[in-house]
């Protein structure tokens, strides 16, 4: 497999175990894209505040460059909420791939509740995820799973889709 896959979705829907463990499973490079937010970005989202469009420019334009820097391939973890942003990033990887996964709104809620300690995200802010998303479902490139179902069932689910998109 050389090509790249975003692990998408609000806060909370588990993108980064998603993350590992489809790299884990491709041998593709993993790109933590909350590594890449700025300090000020994060020092908003640690207080509650949501991120801009122009809060967000630079970041995605940083997960672009990750993406051309890796040719051979990568798994890369981030919300890209919006279409625009989904958009810029197929820009910088062209043939890119997204797997949305889907939440309902009181797990994601929960689950970033349970992580308060361990995450600047604050909790305060999942509301304005679900305010922000929009629905990538249907978009060419975008597999949606569901949240919910375990870890292991969710990388077999999008190693088999992987795999099915390689042979066509």
């Amino acid at each position: 497999m050389t090509e790249s896959l975003v692990i998408m979705g609000v806060a909370g829907c588990g993108k980064s175990s998603l993350g590992v463990a489809v790299a884990h499973a491709t041998g593709l490079a993993l790109v933590e894209g909350d590594d890449f937010h700025s300090p000020a970005s994060r020092a908003k989202m640690s207080q509650g505040i949501a991120l801009t469009d122009a809060d967000r420019d630079g970041w995605l334009g940083v997960l672009g460059d990750q993406l051309r820097a890796h040719p051979e391939g990568m798994v890369l973890t981030c919300s890209a909420l919006k279409r625009s942003y989904r958009e810029r990033l197929r820009q910088a990887a062209p043939g890119l791939r997204f797997v949305f996964l889907d939440i309902p709104r009181e797990q994601s809620q929960a689950r970033v509740s349970a992580r308060a300690q361990q995450h600047f995200f604050s909790t305060t802010l999942v509301d304005s995820q679900f305010a922000t998303l929009e629905d990538p479902t249907g978009e060419a490139g975008v597999l949606r799973v569901d949240a919910l179902k375990p870890l292991a069932a969710l990388q077999a689910e999008v190693c088999q889709w992987l795999d099915e998109k390689e042979q066509a």
